[in-house]
């Protein structure tokens, strides 16, 4: 099969940490990249082995190459009107999250890219990380029954990007946020606390879905968790499972016994894990976090024109939900 060519609008840190490793992991090429310099364009397409066109001004690059697709890796600021730009030019589109500051925002980029006939992907990769897929898979399945409530927590030191809470929702919990929704559909009520002070922020939320599912987030961005951490607990009608630091899921399913299961070692649960092994690499972390998995997603909605997982017009309702968290905060 033909490989993708794929132009690039950025080459910053999370860029060429994240998204240029994976879209070559993914199978694709890098045809062009546009930064604010030539020297910068060039250098990035040196390091991932491109033989691809430079670009210090992207609107040429749109104009002058024929490619599957842009990936938009900037500052958020600059994600609208880079976006916009693309679908207007005819480009199917990744741009990393957020597109968009508000709803409002968001819907303008999904009607732009509706009536321009355009794929327009958003960049959370945390829908195509393994541990979640599986967790989605035990909740659409009904193998455990349905669910009943979760309890999900994410911390990060996100101080160096996040200066006040609302950042701090739309830049780093986002990602958790449009998890839930992912995981469980779309939410009807919320209620939450705050204990924040200016860039350091602490979050305690309770949701309830549409389909009766309740549960709770704890999201916290300050210095003392230097150590990014996040865990996600889903309790079913007959067991509950776990996923623990993106890279393990352990499943209970409900069990029982002639005789008390404390006399012996009869509980049981299934773990699934990634193996250890130094081939693995950098790679490893890539596959876990959900970064090849969504750039393999963008690349097939590109070709095929299937609507993204985590389309421009689904993002509109996590933006939405963003605002409402917010604004419910006491």
């Amino acid at each position: 099969m033909k490989k993708a060519n794929l132009c690039f609008i950025g080459a910053g840190f999370h860029a060429s940490t994240n998204i240029y490793p994976s879209v070559i992991e993914a199978g694709a090429n890098i045809q062009a990249i546009s930064t604010r310099n030539i020297d910068r364009s060039k250098a990035a397409l040196q390091r991932f082995g491109s033989n691809g066109t430079p670009y210090d001004d992207y609107k040429k690059m749109l104009e002058n190459e024929e490619c599957d697709g842009v990936v938009v890796v900037a500052q958020p600021e600059d994600h609208p009107s880079l976006v916009l730009d693309c679908i207007k030019a005819g480009k199917n589109v990744y741009v990393d999250k957020p597109l968009g500051m508000s709803a409002e925002e968001a819907a303008e980029m999904a009607d732009a890219a509706e009536a321009a006939g355009v794929t327009l992907m958003v960049g959370f990769m945390k829908r195509y990380a393994p541990c979640y897929t599986k967790l989605k898979e035990l909740i659409t399945n009904g193998k455990l029954g349905t669910v009943r409530s979760f309890q999900g927590r994410f911390a990060v030191d996100s101080t160096p990007f996040c200066k006040n809470e609302e950042q701090f929702m739309k830049f780093a919990a986002i990602h958790i946020v449009d998890l839930v929704r992912y995981l469980f559909g779309e939410v009807v009520q919320v209620t939450g606390f705050k204990n924040s002070d200016n860039e350091f922020v602490s979050h305690s939320i309770s949701l309830k879905f549409e389909n009766g599912v309740v549960g709770s987030l704890y999201l916290v961005g300050m210095t003392a968790w230097s150590r990014e951490s996040e865990n996600m607990l889903v309790t079913f009608d007959h067991g509950f499972a776990f996923a623990d630091e993106v890279n393990t899921l352990t499943v209970h399913e409900s069990q029982t016994f002639d005789d008390l299961p404390w006399k012996s070692l009869k509980e049981t649960d299934t773990v699934f894990t990634p193996s250890a092994s130094p081939m693995s690499g950098a790679y490893r972390d890539l596959y876990l976090r959900g970064f090849v998995g969504e750039m393999a997603h963008f690349i097939d909605c590109c070709k095929s024109g299937e609507t993204p997982t985590s389309s421009g017009r689904d993002n509109v309702n996590t933006m939405a939900l963003c605002d409402r968290i917010l604004s419910k905060l006491l």
